[in-house]
């Protein structure tokens, strides 16, 4: 198993089935797309571009940020 924190919150994932940003991102949204948000990485911005050739290791951590509508 693979533990990462998404969000500051734990999640285990097969080590086959989350091996980069873009796997677990499907598994995190249950393959729902999702267009429009921003992810860093153990604090660093991953860009779109890059989700399919960055790693996901174990204990890394997940910050997924969804924008905010307001009136």
């Amino acid at each position: 198993m693979k533990n990462i924190h998404i969000n500051g919150q734990p999640h285990s994932f097969a080590l086959d089935e989350a091996g980069n940003i873009e796997q677990v991102l499907a598994l995190f949204f249950n393959g729902q797309k999702q267009s429009t948000f921003a992810l860093a990485l153990n604090g660093e911005f991953v860009g779109k571009a890059d989700y399919a050739n960055t790693s996901v290791n174990n204990g890394d951590s997940l910050d997924i940020m969804l924008p905010i509508q307001g009136g």
